[in-house]
């Protein structure tokens, strides 16, 4: 996806750059994204990339970004959001990860928005293999979404947000029990005589080939099962 992103001409405000935001940052810059469109307001962030505009707080001069990149922790919501509302106009894009806050709690914290879209990604956007699970009231925002996503990973517009608490419990915690599954498997081969690192390696290339077969077979996991 090198240079995908090297003619997109918007501006984009990042407001909290920790591990989500920063992985999603990260991944734009790759796909040719220039570090002068972003500014990140996150008083903890350090090591961001040159190029890019780090504030603590939005300046009284600020004028609306195209894109808002909303990844706070959930709870810092409403202490956030009076601070931000000069990021937005009737043309931008309010991005949300936020898992617990919906679509009407977000317009009224944000009434200026032009469009709210939620996003439920995982950290596989970090090697820009993450499902993308997103939900907008306007289908129209899926043209300006979607080349942003195109780096990060897979886009799945959902039907309904009620949608995104099944994505939830299912692309966002789902990722913990392949890590404890595969750390179980590498145990059993280590009891059954493995080094300790062969049996990772081994456990690990297992499940690597095992997902790219599922992904490419014409049968469904069940029936490769069987």
């Amino acid at each position: 996806m090198s240079g995908a992103l090297s003619a997109y001409q918007g501006r984009i405000l990042i407001v909290g750059c920790g591990n989500m935001g920063g992985a999603m940052l990260r991944g734009w810059l790759a796909a040719g994204l220039s570090p002068a469109q972003v500014t990140v307001i996150d008083p903890m962030a350090s090591g961001l990339p040159d190029g890019v505009t780090h504030l603590d707080s939005l300046g009284d001069d600020a004028a609306p970004f195209d894109l808002v990149l909303l990844s706070v922790k959930p709870q810092l919501l409403a202490a956030v959001a009076p601070t931000i509302q000069r990021a937005f106009g009737a043309d931008t894009v309010l991005l949300s990860i936020l898992a617990g806050s919906d679509l009407a709690a977000l317009a009224r914290y944000f009434p200026s928005a032009g469009t709210i879209v939620r996003l439920m990604p995982n950290m596989a956007v970090s090697i820009g293999q993450s499902p993308l699970a997103l939900f907008s009231a306007d289908d129209a925002v899926r043209d300006r979404i979607d080349p942003l996503m195109a780096p990060l990973g897979s886009a799945f517009w959902l039907d309904s947000e009620e949608q995104l608490h099944g994505v939830t419990a299912l692309t966002g915690s789902g990722p913990a029990f392949v890590f404890r599954f595969i750390d179980a498997l590498a145990s059993g081969a280590v009891a059954l005589g493995l080094a300790p690192d062969q049996a990772q390696e081994l456990a690990l290339a297992m499940v690597r080939g095992a997902a790219e077969l599922a992904v490419q077979s014409d049968h469904d996991p069940a029936e490769l099962a069987r």
